[in-house]
């Protein structure tokens, strides 16, 4: 394993700080922000930071390990990096970075629809070892068309998304005119310029586009807006007989993303589904829902030990993830604080990252005397 870790970045706090100084506003934002008053986003990482954790110091405990089993893989660590879309937006080329980070530390790396790089490109990266989150695309054909490229691939996971039936509203990104590629009014090109690694490593790497997408694009597609093409490309919501469709088509694990309601972990047992993300997008869909945590704990009374249980939402540490593993989940998901690292570090951020939070993981299992992932849940203070 790439054992690299900057002293001068101990936390993901410096890593945003670091990267909001060396990428455009309009793009930190894409990445930093959620919807409307962004009061879900805040709560998400408040609600985490109520859980309190029993330390044990007496007990005989000479060591921890994080190796955690999921869908018949043994990952070196209870964490995976989420899907991010426009993730070549906030730094060029950071999917297959965060990619190969991810291979080399025996972590999942889940690969979005609508990021920029495409699903023969990852799959080259990870060995096939990625795991797949599909946008629901409006024609059949399309669909069709991309779970065949992605089993070709090697991907054995599928995500499906239900989080999404309409396009979050996000004042940022319509104060910034975000597009694909950027739309360059005076203010952002102001930004460009300000940010001159930046725009070296755009150049490079070429102005990011939906490389998974690009066969399916209409020619006359308007790309300056992303609402629109997010409209026009996508159905978003999902129902019983889409999913049913989908399970009947992939052959492998299907795990969906952006549950947050009892209910619908129900129907997702009932229709074959292998596992569940609780999610509420990173705080970008409704301001109005409740934190990721608040909804898993939830749901964990009624479906621990019914299908396999992970989570997402305001992780930003090591102490983070122990929260999110001893109220009862098994595994966690992380987007903005891999991006941080990708934008503040560069090619090496993805590594950084990932060390970052396993130092922070095993210091908090060895002030806890918790040997295993497994047991977390026994050091949770009720």
């Amino acid at each position: 394993m790439n054992l690299y870790y900057n002293p001068n970045y101990p936390t993901i706090s410096d890593l945003r700080r670091r990267a909001k100084k060396k990428i455009p506003k309009f793009a930190f934002e894409y990445l930093d922000g959620g919807c409307n008053d962004d009061i879900n986003l805040l709560k998400n990482n408040a609600d985490i930071h109520q859980v309190e954790l029993q330390p044990e110091y007496l007990n005989k405990h000479t060591q921890s390990t994080m190796k955690t089993d999921l869908f018949g893989v043994q990952y070196d660590a209870p964490f995976g990096i989420a899907p991010v879309g426009l993730q070549g937006l906030m730094w060029p080329n950071s999917a297959e970075i965060l990619a190969k980070a991810a291979l080399e530390a025996n972590i999942p790396f889940i690969l979005s629809t609508v990021t920029t790089s495409s699903i023969e490109r990852i799959a080259e990266i990870t060995n096939g070892k990625a795991w797949f989150q599909l946008y629901h695309p409006a024609e059949e054909r399309v669909t069709d068309d991309i779970l065949k490229r992605a089993a070709d691939a090697g991907y054995e996971v599928l995500v499906i998304l239900a989080d999404v039936p309409t396009f979050g509203y996000r004042p940022r990104d319509i104060r910034n005119g975000l597009a694909m590629p950027p739309r360059m009014t005076l203010s952002n090109i102001i930004q460009v310029f300000g940010k001159p690694n930046w725009a070296l490593q755009t150049l490079k790497h070429g102005q990011p586009s939906f490389k998974t997408l690009e066969p399916y694009m209409p020619k006359n597609l308007d790309l300056k807006q992303l609402g629109l093409l997010m409209d026009k490309t996508f159905s978003g919501r999902l129902n019983e007989e889409k999913v049913k469709r989908l399970r009947d088509k992939w052959k492998g694990k299907i795990v969906i993303k952006g549950v947050v309601n009892p209910t619908d972990v129900k129907k997702s047992i009932d229709l074959g589904l292998d596992g569940i993300i609780v999610s509420n997008h990173g705080g970008r869909q409704l301001d109005a829902g409740e934190s990721s945590i608040h909804a898993l704990q939830k749901i964990i009374k009624e479906y621990q030990g019914k299908t396999k249980i992970m989570i997402d939402g305001g992780i930003r540490s090591g102490p983070d993830i122990a929260s999110m593993l001893a109220s009862g989940a098994e595994f966690t998901f992380m987007g903005r604080p891999f991006m941080y690292g990708v934008a503040a570090l560069g090619s090496q951020g993805g590594t950084h990252t990932i060390n970052i939070l396993k130092i922070q993981l095993e210091q908090i299992m060895n002030q806890l005397c918790c040997k295993r992932v497994e047991d977390f849940p026994n050091h949770l203070i009720k």
